[in-house]
């Protein structure tokens, strides 16, 4: 039996592959920045339809979320359960740019404080968005198949089973939704630990999966044309408006997965497929200690390994620097360092993580 040579030139073509002129930075991006009270662009490369901020170094300090399917200067915020530009609308004047976004500040701004740390990560989805009628819900959808994220808005009818068209070319892996007119929580569908209608996660929460008396989701209708959605308010009330991300796994480029801990110094190691830009960790079930937030680690805040500079996509809390929260990221993939119950007792998490470079064309760390 022949055997190929242990070689990177031996290793399967990524999907987005920078010999072939694409690379992993043409879809996703982390900028991080000092303010100036004035006004700053966030140079990506690219011309962003989703962008995602947090003052790094302040407390008490939310993230906001915009995106080109809603428009200029109307945030979300993951930290929290307040409708669209509720909270702080006059702290913030925000716009996109091309090959990135504007922040202009105004009065008591939390987005450009003067000589206060941020970090901004974007995703290429495709401009504005273009009207979708693939399911029974009519949506704007706003699709990258290349990159396998799509932006997709809709207005709820409370019926059970119903479905909306999402844009993409394969089944999504992970789903964020978000009600823009209600006061409430951030749903979330992962394929590894969403099983039935009624289970969930939240963004905002620190809670593991869950299961509802209405049904969030249409789990069998979950494909390659649509997401299935139940009656639950937070996903489908009636007139209400919505706003979901949507992700799937592109090899080389984003990985959506799940693992068990092995509660060892001698972390857990994932394989992606390519070196990490971005990595999410959240506990779902089983038995963990600590708190169980949305973990987040970025190459662009620690660009060394040991990593534990962490912010917390559910909190307001400032970038936290702990050993327990000790990460590797590798040309591969990455590898947890401690036993800490947030991401490595005997019990299962999921994640999401976006490349620097495919693992063909990777370094080692």
């Amino acid at each position: 039996m022949a055997y190929n040579k242990l070689s990177t030139a031996n290793l399967p073509d990524p999907t987005i592959d920078p010999a072939q002129g694409s690379s992993p930075a043409d879809y996703f991006g982390i900028d991080t920045y000092t303010g100036n009270g004035g006004t700053i662009d966030s140079d990506f490369g690219f011309d962003c339809d989703l962008v995602w901020y947090k003052n790094k170094g302040r407390a008490n300090t939310y993230h906001y979320l915009f995106d080109q399917v809603r428009g200029d200067d109307l945030p979300l915020y993951s930290n929290d359960t307040f409708s669209e530009d509720s909270q702080f609308p006059t702290y913030h004047t925000q716009s996109f740019i091309t090959g990135g976004s504007r922040i202009v500040r105004t009065n008591g701004d939390h987005l450009n404080f003067s000589g206060d740390s941020y970090v901004a990560w974007a995703w290429k989805a495709n401009g504005s968005g273009v009207s979708n009628t693939v399911g029974n819900i009519p949506s704007t959808v706003s699709a990258n198949t290349e990159s396998g994220f799509s932006i997709v808005s809709y207005t709820g009818n409370e019926v059970d089973n119903s479905t909306v068209g999402h844009g993409l070319s394969q089944t999504p892996e992970m789903i964020i939704v978000k009600s823009r007119s209600l006061v409430a929580d951030w749903p979330v569908y992962h394929k590894d630990v969403v099983t039935t209608d009624k289970q969930y996660l939240y963004l905002d929460t620190t809670a593991g999966i869950t299961s509802a008396v209405n049904e969030f989701w249409d789990v069998a209708s979950i494909s390659d044309t649509t997401f299935g959605l139940g009656d639950n308010p937070r996903t489908n009330n009636n007139t209400s408006t919505y706003i979901a991300y949507c992700f799937h796994s592109v090899e080389g480029y984003s990985k959506f997965g799940s693992y068990t801990g092995n509660d060892s110094p001698d972390g857990t190691f994932i394989y992606t497929g390519f070196s990490p830009a971005l990595i999410v960790i959240k506990y779902v079930s089983g038995s963990a200690g600590g708190t169980k937030n949305w973990y987040v680690w970025d190459n662009a805040r620690s660009p060394q390994n040991v990593n534990d500079n962490i912010l917390y996509w559910n909190d307001a809390a400032s970038e936290g620097g702990d050993s327990a929260f000790d990460i590797d990221m590798l040309s591969n993939g990455f590898k947890l360092r401690n036993a800490e119950g947030g991401v490595n007792n005997a019990a299962q998490y999921i994640y999401m993580a976006f490349a620097e470079q495919p693992f063909k064309y990777s370094n080692a760390r």
